[in-house]
């Protein structure tokens, strides 16, 4: 059984499917992980999430991990549950009234208490050794930033066969790409970086996406970003933006072409970001 398939219970599901033994498990797992001197903040952002959540945070409420951490949330001033999933499973958790990623994960950063801040998406589950596995790295002398990989879910419409050649095309473009420009390598989904450093820095709220890449090519300046290839380290997510172009087969193609076009990426560098160079390819 791969170690997500029992999230998968959940995942998808109207908080009010959503069972009371799940939800007290989570709250009491969670509970028992939270540091009053956390070394790591994990920080978990979500916008009309009450579907997805709960597995989100099942996941994270089995983490291993040897560090002191905060599991703490963000909602988004969401329109469905997604407050009533953070009540519930007892963490932390502040509203930011301005919609964007960017302003959710500026409000997270500013209450985060660890010296390294892990973002987490809500739509997308993380494995046992993933706050190990990006806190380990982000350890390493000279390092500043991290950012990982994601595999995505197998279903009628995304078979199994189809999303592998993709994800090993992506994740070789993906660490290609890392060794000139790390910064159009993160994803949100998968990126840690050392917090006071990130607080100087800023997220940018003018653009739509792009800011977590904006994030990280501020912090180049710090320091080098590491890209982590564990399989320890590798999330489970819905299909975002690879849903976006119609077909799966339509998308695949798509992204081809983008890789194709990114390939100058793997030579050169830039010490600017824009907004439509973040290389959507999640």
């Amino acid at each position: 059984m791969k170690w997500y398939e029992k999230y998968l219970s959940v995942y998808g599901k109207p908080y009010a499917d959503v069972s009371a033994e799940v939800m007290d498990g989570i709250r009491n797992r969670l509970r028992t992980l939270q540091s009053d001197e956390p070394l790591v903040s994990v920080v978990v952002i979500a916008y009309n999430e009450e579907k997805h959540l709960p597995a989100c945070l099942w996941s994270l409420s089995e983490s291993v991990c040897e560090y002191p951490m905060e599991i703490i949330g963000v909602n988004n001033d969401s329109a469905d549950r997604t407050a009533d999933v953070f009540e519930a499973s007892g963490i932390p958790y502040h509203t930011e009234l301005q919609h964007s990623c960017g302003y959710a994960r500026r409000c997270g950063l500013q209450y985060a208490q660890g010296k390294y801040y892990i973002c987490i998406d809500s739509d997308t589950m993380y494995p046992p050794g993933y706050v190990q596995a990006m806190t380990d790295a982000l350890q390493r002398p000279g390092i500043v930033a991290v950012s990982s990989l994601w595999s995505y879910m197998p279903d009628e419409g995304h078979p199994w066969l189809g999303l592998k050649i993709y994800e090993f095309m992506r994740d070789t473009h993906l660490w290609m790409q890392s060794f000139k420009r790390p910064e159009l390598s993160v994803r949100g989904l998968v990126f840690a970086y050392n917090a006071d450093y990130g607080r100087k820095v800023g997220y940018r709220v003018d653009i739509i996406r792009g800011e977590d890449g904006s994030m990280a090519l501020g912090l180049k300046q710090y320091g080098r970003i590491g890209f982590v290839r564990s399989r320890k380290a590798r999330a489970v997510t819905g299909y975002g933006t690879v849903g976006a172009d119609g077909s799966f087969l339509n998308s695949f193609r798509v992204r081809i072409v983008k890789y194709l076009k990114g390939m100058g990426s793997y030579f050169t560098k830039k010490d600017r970001y824009r907004d439509d160079e973040s290389n959507l390819v999640r």
